[in-house]
């Protein structure tokens, strides 16, 4: 909770703050990276920094952070915080590193805020800052300890033993342990971080769900190729996808991620489009080997059959999976080859399915399109601590989410985003 000193002035300049917070955060990375350009190098990913999406996910995570201390003292934005520790976690983030993200948001506060920045303002923040930062730590501490690493060991040498080109730009990796040592079993739903040399040298990650449950000796992560429009492709993407090879070393983190496959026996529904398949598949593969009879719903929308990633592995599942039913929606129209038990023209639309009662939900695809199917889910009265989510990248939804409960009954992470 904030001091007794600290609350008055936080409520009264969090306005200035908050309408101010986006380019403090973007004079914050620029000097950041100015004093510690080796930060580039396996910790941040500069193309979510070409892009913006970095700083606005951190103005809104600390805006989020400071209005829940004071409207709600009595609690913190638990999924919030929890999403953000397993991202550091995957990242091998240090207690040290604190430090310096410290000296640097406070030379941009002032630098931005001027003169406003009195020495008041600046302890009641610095109170802030360190309340977020010391309840992340814990977090993280925790997450490592469960693993039984530290942040400098998170990382492990795996050989490419399959590539398999999906669709046009989709490709699976199947990897195996460099050193032949049991692979500790993931949850389903999480990730791994893959940390990829670049041709300059630098180092750079990207988080990749799992898309098959674990078998003691490998894993499984599908990678989009990303199409840069106006601007650059995917630099990682594009490497994974034209250059690794079978025979090929890849350096991966443990798994990670807190938005894992409820396991109170309830009904189970997968809304995704697009490669958000990509975590519902390793649920799907983990209900599998698990015999699972659960009643279980998948839906998902694509451009059309021969777009939908991983559509054997997953319908082979949902065929083995005795309480379970895949319906799709094709942009291009209903048309499909392969024995789903339902195909639809267009955009996704609950009113075209029965949905269980009772069930717990899980969301993945662009913005827009969980956006859409959250609010019909609420709109048909689906409580909001049963509909949980993943996002690739930053992630930009969670300061509209933040302030509401934390879901139950679920899996608790081995330790425990992205």
């Amino acid at each position: 909770m904030l001091s007794d000193r600290s609350r008055p002035v936080i409520e009264a300049t969090l306005p200035v703050v908050a309408d101010n917070i986006q380019e403090i955060a973007r004079r914050f990375y620029e000097h950041l990276f100015g004093a510690h350009p080796e930060l580039f190098d396996g910790v941040f990913n500069r193309g979510n920094q070409a892009t913006g999406e970095q700083q606005v996910a951190l103005a809104g995570s600390v805006a989020v952070f400071a209005s829940t201390l004071v409207e709600t003292p009595e609690q913190v934005p638990e999924r919030l915080l929890s999403r953000i520790a397993h991202k550091h976690a995957s990242l091998g983030v240090t207690p040290a590193q604190y430090d310096v993200v410290h000296e640097h948001l406070f030379w941009a506060i002032a630098d931005v805020l001027g003169e406003a920045v009195t020495a008041e303002v600046a302890a009641a923040w610095d109170e802030v800052y360190w309340l977020m930062a010391y309840a992340l730590l814990h977090q993280e501490r925790g997450l490592y300890s469960a693993q039984g690493v530290r942040p400098e060991t998170v990382w492990r040498d795996w050989e490419v033993t399959e590539k398999t080109q999906e669709t046009a730009d989709v490709v699976t990796f199947r990897v195996r342990r460099v050193d032949d040592r049991l692979v500790k079993t993931s949850l389903p739903g999480q990730y791994v971080t893959v940390k990829v040399p670049m041709p300059d040298g630098v180092h750079q990650p990207r988080q990749y769900s799992l898309t098959r449950a674990d078998d003691g000796e490998h894993r499984q992560f599908s990678v989009k190729r990303v199409h840069g429009g106006d601007g650059p492709d995917g630099e990682v993407s594009t490497h994974l996808c034209d250059r690794v090879q079978v025979g090929d070393r890849l350096t991966m983190s443990l798994p990670f991620g807190d938005v894992v496959l409820d396991d109170s026996g309830r009904p189970v529904v997968f809304a995704s489009a697009g490669i958000g398949i990509t975590p519902m598949a390793g649920m799907l593969s983990h209900l599998t080997a698990a015999g699972s009879h659960l009643p279980i719903t998948l839906l998902h929308a694509d451009v059309d059959e021969d777009s939908f990633a991983l559509r054997g592995q997953v319908l082979g599942d949902v065929r083995e999976l005795p309480g379970a039913r895949i319906h799709v929606w094709f942009e291009r129209g209903a048309h499909a080859t392969l024995p789903f038990d339902g195909v639809h023209a267009g955009v996704m639309d609950l009113d075209a399915v029965d949905l269980p009662e009772g069930a717990v939900y899980y969301l993945c695809g662009p913005l827009p399109f969980m956006r859409a199917v959250r609010s019909s889910l609420v709109d048909r009265g689906v409580p909001t601590r049963d509909i949980q989510y993943e996002v690739f990248g930053p992630d930009l939804w969670q300061a509209d989410l933040a302030s509401e409960p934390a879901p139950g009954a679920l899996a608790e992470p081995a330790g425990a985003v992205r």
